[in-house]
């Protein structure tokens, strides 16, 4: 970690003493006179087979539980003394590094490290790399949850060094010393600032990971405001960590407090960047898509007109093609169908010749121009399309992303609802959830592929397997803190519909009374969604009499 470096050790190593004096043995004392040269000793031969008259040696004495114990004994208390060695830490802090020991072996030297650097005082910084470096270790393991605790402890030591430090200069030092004093203070202030924001945002990370958006925003916001103390607010290097937590807002469907941020990462960058810069067509594509989620498609439109004139005269033709699938959705949003098709043909055009005809990302193009013309009452055109996209998604590129093949799926799904082929949709949605369950971080996304399998489930009549689904779905998404969209309470409402057709008239009661607090309080008391929970009340009370 930039910034965190052991300092130089504090004591030499002690100097090799010399070997005692060779003494001559004197006969007349009684000493034996005679001096034996050590000659070099002969290779050793190999031991051959034992004969029958050999084989019944003499066995070797096992050690008796006792001594194994006291054994064992000894070698903690040995180790737990070594632990005091101030050179011990530095030591083991490296030693994960080398080949040969795997992620297990790096894992005890990090740990072995840590608890050395805790018994030496001034450490803090080294202390939080040594913490820092654990927890990476455990999340490279897939241990995410035992990588929390560590970085809590990490964020914890590296703010008490901050807090604890920072002593006055004695009052008879020349006016250069103290010059010099105060500016290895500003140093060591800026490397304590730096442990304290890393801590933070890996400790956001790692809950993303886990599925906990709530807890993962709250770390990013620390983050973000122990950089700007450090800093300032208008340090490109704030824009950064602005649009990382702007992204989590989207990711939770927070888009007022994501297009806050979104907006500050602009001007940053318009202050200390070049017109046209990579980075404002990275904020500009960020901002149409949070205006987009909120209906604002023509602002949208603005903002991706611009970043992709952006990346064009920065030669970034694969990122003008993405762009281009964009501006295409969102003339497919203002039903502007002809410019929608322009744009993805031209898209379609540079992602074949860019990445070749197999790419996921020439499906995903496939996908929404069958999406397009399913809207248009060309259904040939829109299955046509479908089944060239799952001809690639069945035998993707090397490298593809599960998610975004499962993302693909689901739209086609979409499209087969729509169509009424809800058994081939659930095939589909079944494949995309295969790919994308045990994958760590895709909470959200398995959530969205159970509710839609449910609402296929309802359907075709399977109301348990509905159930499950939609059951499934709210818990995670209860887990990961999106108890407040309106996606969360239509999910809810679905559920209640499912438990009322299996005669679960108490639980659907309560699953619309919570859909109804939700939607009120996110879309209103007179929006469609909220109306048709009142409905769904209504009748489950009088069913309850």
């Amino acid at each position: 970690m930039p910034g965190l470096v052991a300092p130089p050790e504090t004591g030499a190593a002690p100097a090799p003493q010399p070997p005692p004096p060779l003494r001559i043995p004197d006969p007349a004392a009684g000493e034996p006179g005679q001096i034996r040269r050590p000659r070099s000793p002969a290779p050793k031969k190999a031991p051959g087979s034992p004969s029958p008259s050999t084989s019944s040696a003499r066995p070797k004495p096992t050690p008796s539980p006792g001594k194994k114990k006291a054994a064992a004994a000894a070698a903690a208390e040995a180790e737990e003394a070594a632990l005091d060695n101030p050179d011990l830490g530095p030591w083991r802090g490296t030693r994960w590094r080398r080949p040969g020991g795997g992620a297990g072996k790096a894992l005890e030297y990090a740990i072995r490290a840590g608890r050395a650097l805790e018994r030496r005082e001034g450490a803090e910084l080294e202390l939080a790399m040594s913490l820092h470096v654990a927890a990476a270790i455990y999340c490279t393991l897939g241990r995410y949850a035992d990588a929390v605790p560590v970085l809590e402890r990490a964020v914890a030591v590296a703010e008490a060094a901050e807090a604890g430090e920072g002593d006055g200069e004695g009052e008879g030092e020349a006016e250069g010393e103290k010059e010099r004093e105060r500016e290895r203070e500003r140093e060591r202030e800026m490397e304590r600032a730096l442990a304290a924001f890393s801590g933070w945002m890996q400790l956001g990370d790692t809950h993303a990971m886990l599925g906990r958006l709530e807890q993962s925003i709250a770390c990013y916001a620390k983050g973000l405001q122990i950089q700007i103390a450090a800093l300032s607010e208008s340090d490109p290097r704030v824009a950064e960590t602005c649009r990382y937590l702007a992204e989590a807002h989207v990711q939770a469907l927070q888009f007022d407090e994501a297009e806050k941020l979104c907006r500050k990462t602009l001007e940053i960058h318009r202050e200390h960047s070049p017109p046209a810069s990579l980075e404002e067509a990275a904020d500009r594509r960020l901002m149409a898509l949070i205006l987009d989620a909120r209906g604002d498609y023509d602002g949208a439109l603005e903002h991706l007109v611009l970043a992709s004139m952006a990346m064009a005269s920065h030669g970034r033709d694969a990122d003008v093609a993405a762009i281009d699938v964009a501006i295409g959705n969102t003339y497919l949003a203002l039903a502007r169908f002809d410019e929608a098709v322009f744009s993805y043909q031209k898209s379609l055009t540079v992602l074949k010749t860019a990445k070749g005809d197999s790419h996921p990302t020439v499906a995903a193009v496939f996908v929404r121009l069958a999406d397009l013309y399913h809207r248009t009452g060309r259904l040939r055109e829109s299955k046509s399309y479908c089944e060239n996209a799952l001809r690639i998604y069945s035998r993707p590129a090397p490298g593809a992303a599960p998610e975004e093949i499962a993302g693909g799926l689901m739209e086609i799904a979409g499209i087969y609802e729509a169509v009424g082929e809800p058994e081939e949709a659930v095939k589909l949605l079944e494949r995309a959830l295969k790919l994308v369950e045990d994958v760590p971080g895709q909470w959200s996304t398995v959530a969205g592929i159970e509710a839609q399998m449910g609402v296929m489930y309802y359907m075709v009549g399977r109301y348990g397997d509905a159930r499950g689904a939609f059951q499934s779905a709210v818990a995670k998404l209860r887990a990961g803190g999106e108890r407040k969209s309106a996606f969360f309470g239509i999910l809810l409402n679905q559920m209640g519909l499912a438990c009322v057709q299996l005669f679960k008239i108490d639980e659907a009661a309560e699953l619309f009374e919570e859909a109804r607090a939700v939607l009120e309080q996110e879309c209103g008391s007179s929006h469609p969604d909220t109306l048709g929970v009142y409905s769904n009340l209504a009748a489950t009370y009088d069913a309850m009499g």
